[in-house]
């Protein structure tokens, strides 16, 4: 992976509370981000005196490469928004001049807690399908933005080994979005839940009080045994 190939965009605890439904509860448990990128939800969730390890391939880079990334990514993401923003749902950003300056404001927010979270490691430049922690390390998995939104670059056999690897590391894990890129509900997600019932994966789709992409409001919730 080159830095030249990633597309920061970072996303708020606000954000992730409303995509994933987390209660008081959820909020208080050691909670693993799988492909956080640039978000700001460890960075706020460390302010609060809570447990958030986050990872994703981009924290092997320095906080400076990231921020020229961002810099030199921003605009063009941003007049893409513009260009389709029939796709999109606004009713959290009223256009993507706001969706820009809250993308912007958790960046800065993670790239501020950046250095201080790597050397406390909370950011690890881990990567699926295979992570380094121990069974059930964690109670609880969030996976932002990655499995089913990459369903055309990513094969079944992968996201099936994915999420069986993140189920051994935490009791429960939830996805979000059950879209691709193309805004289409992917293809992986019934086979994958056939498959992970055989082996005795329990798998619901809940909604969620957060849409952007028309449609994206749901998630798969999966619990082992």
């Amino acid at each position: 992976m080159q830095l030249n190939e990633i597309v920061p965009w970072g996303r708020s605890q606000n954000e992730y509370q409303l995509m994933f439904n987390l209660s008081e509860s959820d909020l208080q448990s050691k909670i693993l981000g799988c492909g956080d990128g640039p978000a700001s939800f460890n960075a706020e969730m460390t302010a609060q005196k809570r447990t958030v390890v986050s990872i994703d391939p981009i924290y092997r880079f320095s906080a400076d490469d990231i921020r020229q990334r961002v810099e030199a990514t921003y605009e063009t993401v941003i007049s893409q928004v513009r260009q389709n923003s029939a796709q999109y749902i606004w009713s959290n950003f009223r256009d993507a001049d706001e969706l820009g300056a809250a993308r912007l404001a958790a960046m800065e927010r993670f790239l501020a807690d950046y250095p201080t979270g790597k050397a406390e490691g909370r950011y690890l430049p881990q990567a699926l399908p295979k992570l380094d922690f121990t069974d059930q390390q964690f109670a609880l998995c969030l996976c932002s933005h990655f499995l089913f939104l990459y369903s055309n670059q990513l094969s079944l056999e992968f996201h099936l080994e994915a999420i069986t690897e993140l189920l051994r590391v935490a009791r429960e894990v939830r996805i979000f979005p059950l879209l691709s890129l193309d805004g289409k509900p992917s293809a992986y997600v019934e086979p994958l839940r056939q498959q992970l019932s055989q082996q005795g994966i329990s798998t619901s789709i809940q909604s969620v009080a957060y849409e952007f992409q028309k449609g994206g409001n749901q998630m798969l919730c999966l619990q082992s045994g």
